[in-house]
């Protein structure tokens, strides 16, 4: 596989969705630069696809424009959620979660039993790149993240912000969404404060392990029969 074609088209790709997002949110290249704390030469390097943004950055970038992060792999999906208004620290919040991803990326690696000269060789770029990438020193670009990632046989929804304000924003857009694709019946049920009982039980017995589940079962069939 032509890993250097494949990252190439996939920015390019990735630049006319970011460009579609921005321009629908009516923001300009300035406000999403700001928002990024960069300039607004990088986001047309973006957007023309000769440069992407990482996955936090691209985080970021989803959060101030108001669209599903999934909106950058082709989705149309949106839900009616407000984001939160908190874009403080983005710079520091961004440099963490490339230490993360980057520390994840190299326990992949290891685990993988392959060396960095190994994978640089296979993306076709330089050792002190890669080093640094798995360092969290250098942003790691989205389309050779996601290359790295078919390499190791792992999902991007592994490495995606979850516990952080943009990461429980991006679960509340998705769960908006879920909710607006139930059948008029399911959300009626749903939104009736009686029901809240049935749908907390509900949630609980969704976190039980297998071998839970089924004593929890038996012990019903007991009382039952």
């Amino acid at each position: 596989m032509d890993h250097k074609l494949s990252i190439n088209i996939r920015a390019k790709k990735l630049g006319v969705l970011i460009r579609d997002a921005r321009l629908e949110a009516g923001e300009s290249m300035k406000a999403c630069a700001e928002a990024l704390e960069t300039s607004s030469y990088t986001i047309s390097k973006y957007e023309d696809g000769e440069k992407s943004p990482s996955l936090p950055q691209l985080e970021v970038l989803a959060y101030y424009l108001d669209v599903p992060l999934e909106r950058f792999w082709g989705k149309e999906a949106r839900s009616e959620i407000a984001p939160l208004a908190d874009l403080s620290h983005i710079v520091e919040r961004i440099e963490i979660r490339h230490r993360i991803i980057g520390a994840n990326l190299r326990k992949a690696r290891e685990e993988a039993g392959l060396s960095l000269s190994e994978i640089a060789e296979e993306l076709d770029i330089t050792t002190y790149r890669l080093k640094s990438y798995e360092l969290g020193e250098l942003p790691l670009p989205l389309p050779e993240l996601e290359a790295l990632l078919a390499l190791y046989d792992l999902s991007l929804d592994e490495f995606k912000d979850k516990k952080g304000p943009i990461g429980k924003w991006a679960a509340q857009k998705e769960a908006g969404e879920a909710f607006l694709k139930l059948s008029p019946e399911m959300q009626q049920f749903v939104v009736q404060p009686v029901h809240q009982p049935y749908l907390e039980i509900a949630q609980k017995l969704s976190e039980m392990s297998v071998e839970k589940l089924r004593s929890v079962a038996e012990g019903l069939l007991d009382i039952t029969l």
